[in-house]
């Protein structure tokens, strides 16, 4: 059998580079904000979880954002550095370390409200387009997260259908 000839697309007209793009965009608005609490990134995410269901386990943090154990850890310590969470061993299962938010840290949650703002202002979207746009990525993630959908990626990059991807 003789595979298709596969084009390949212009990278702007690639859905990957465009999520990827747009994820370093939003990172950026949110730099200098971050910035002045003391915070990158990666640490604001660790905290939101914290401020949806306080006294997670490492895991548990891990699970909600779809990182490993081991990348959660160092950004937990350098939180607890900070003095925003608290690590205690859980008395149930002495394996299990549980963080949680001090003070300083759930004081942090009203001060990152403006991050949302400052996203809507940098797009000059409205918020039920960002809102709309967002529950079609979400739902993106799910289906890829769920094996894919209906059409299978062969080893040669062609879905099975035969068009090139």
């Amino acid at each position: 059998m003789t595979l298709p000839a596969r084009k390949t697309l212009p990278l702007d007209d690639q859905l990957c580079f465009a999520l990827y793009s747009a994820s370093m965009a939003v990172t950026r608005t949110y730099k200098p904000l971050l910035d002045a609490l003391g915070l990158t990134y990666p640490q604001y995410l660790v905290l939101h979880t914290l401020w949806e269901t306080d006294g997670r386990s490492i895991g548990a943090i891990a699970d909600r954002l779809d990182l490993e154990p081991s990348t959660v850890t160092p950004l937990v310590k350098r939180l607890e550095a900070a003095g925003r969470v608290t690590r205690r061993r859980n008395p149930a299962d002495e394996r299990q370390v549980v963080v949680a938010l001090t003070e300083a840290g759930r004081a942090l949650k009203e001060q990152c409200a403006c991050l949302g703002e400052a996203l809507l202002a940098g797009a000059g979207m409205s918020l039920p387009r960002i809102q709309a746009l967002n529950a079609e990525i979400r739902a993106l993630k799910d289906a890829l997260a769920g094996g894919g959908g209906p059409t299978a990626i062969s080893a040669e990059g062609v879905a099975e259908d035969g068009n090139a991807l």
